[in-house]
């Protein structure tokens, strides 16, 4: 009878740290979605930045 008792008890502690590890794990990749975001919103600063005044060489002049 006590062996299935901690038998029992150890089924519920590897429940309890399957669930730690999944909630860790959520939490890495929600670090690492909202790295990603913030990498490609200052990509979009840098474009912004770079992108041309005017439309001085805008114009490509082909004649066949």
């Amino acid at each position: 009878m006590s062996q299935s008792v901690g038998a029992a008890a150890s089924g519920q502690g590897f429940e309890m740290l399957g669930a730690v590890m999944a909630k860790k794990q959520q939490n890495q990749e929600a670090k690492m979605a909202m790295m990603l975001i913030q990498s490609a919103v200052q990509t979009g600063e840098k474009v912004q930045a770079s992108s041309p005044v005017g439309n001085l060489g805008q114009n490509i002049n082909i004649a066949v």
